[in-house]
């Protein structure tokens, strides 16, 4: 009876390198893909980089804005009245 059992363990082959790549590659993508997942919940305060640029002159780094309406009046044309014909 005890010839009958066979305890040896199982035939199981060796992961190839291609197997190995893969395996670790899906593994890594994993825990990028919850990095990520992880960043949109838990945002990161940026109180530190926002006080900075309020101590100096708002005034000197925002441009010069020209108004654009005396542009947009330079540009227009008179429009032609034409008749449509049915």
């Amino acid at each position: 009876m005890s010839a009958d059992l066979d305890l040896s363990p199982p035939e199981v082959p060796e992961p190839t390198f291609l197997e190995s790549v893969l395996r670790y590659g899906l593994f890594l993508g994993a825990i990028f893909q919850l990095i990520c997942i992880l960043a949109i919940f838990l945002p990161i305060s940026k109180g530190h980089e926002q006080e900075e640029p309020e101590s100096t002159d708002s005034k000197a780094a925002e441009p010069i804005k020209k108004p654009k309406g005396a542009a947009s009046q330079i540009r227009q044309k008179p429009k032609k009245e034409s008749k449509k014909k049915r």
